[in-house]
């Protein structure tokens, strides 16, 4: 079967915020979400620079170069990172989030780094595809492998920081998986800025009930404000459809610092 996304974007800056940090972009091959860090400008740069890096993705892939296509567009991304951190002094403390997936047909390659998120609404179940990239998450999975529980007051105070991020500088390698893709599935990617004033219960509820994917990004994003919005809120959908169901080909949407550069 030959089958497409049908797909959409929004950002917001939140409740509390001077500027917006989050790029997003949406196309037909490629989706992808960036929150970026380091203080005024710095997180700017850094996500619009990945975005913009990864958009030449968004372009006929074969499947069998799908997951190290996008392994290599990330390093490159990563690259660039470092040369404006080279020529900027200023914003050597910059870096960013990237949640991507990348199409061909029915597969679809994953890549992660950071703590934005990436989830999947199949067959009336939702699931979160990507681990968060915090010390919290790192200090639960080596007390598990040894046995334990970590100090939830520990995990709680480590919450945010985060050990892995896109900055420029070398091993900086993102989670690289490849999936299948089927008919009627829905996914969204999304900064932490919504995965934290909402739930995931109230994200599944939404996901479920809008049909629109354009609406379920409004909703999505007014809800967080809803919650306080203390950070950059941004979020992407993309539904796995029949090809034959697009009426002609969409432009390709960018939202967030990327839409602004």
């Amino acid at each position: 079967m030959n089958v497409a996304i049908r797909y959409a974007a929004g950002s917001d800056i939140g409740c509390n915020r001077e500027n917006n940090e989050d790029s997003g972009y949406a196309g037909a091959r490629l989706i992808a979400v960036a929150d970026g860090m380091g203080g005024y400008a710095g997180g700017e740069v850094a996500s619009s620079t990945v975005i913009g890096s990864l958009r030449s993705l968004d372009t006929a892939a074969p499947k069998d170069d799908l997951v190290d296509m996008l392994g290599r567009a990330v390093a490159e991304a990563n690259e660039k990172l470092r040369i404006v951190r080279e020529e900027r002094p200023d914003l050597s403390r910059m870096g960013t989030t990237l949640t991507a997936m990348l199409w061909s047909g029915e597969s679809v390659a994953l890549a992660h780094v950071g703590d934005s998120r990436g989830y999947l609404l199949r067959d009336g179940e939702l699931f979160q595809m990507t681990q968060d990239h915090t010390m919290d998450e790192l200090l639960k999975a080596e007390a598990e492998q040894a046995g334990q529980q970590a100090d939830p007051g520990e995990t709680s105070r480590l919450s945010h920081v985060l050990y892995r991020v896109l900055d420029g500088r070398e091993d900086r390698e993102p989670d690289l998986r490849l999936r299948e893709a089927r008919l009627g599935d829905r996914y969204l990617l999304c900064s932490d800025g919504l995965s934290g004033p909402v739930d995931a219960q109230r994200i599944y509820e939404v996901l479920s009930a809008e049909a629109d994917p354009q609406r379920a990004v409004d909703r999505l994003i007014q809800l967080a404000r809803d919650n306080g919005g203390p950070d950059n809120i941004t979020a992407v959908i993309a539904d796995v459809v029949e090809a034959e169901h697009l009426h002609g080909g969409e432009d390709p949407v960018v939202v967030g610092a990327a839409a602004q550069s």
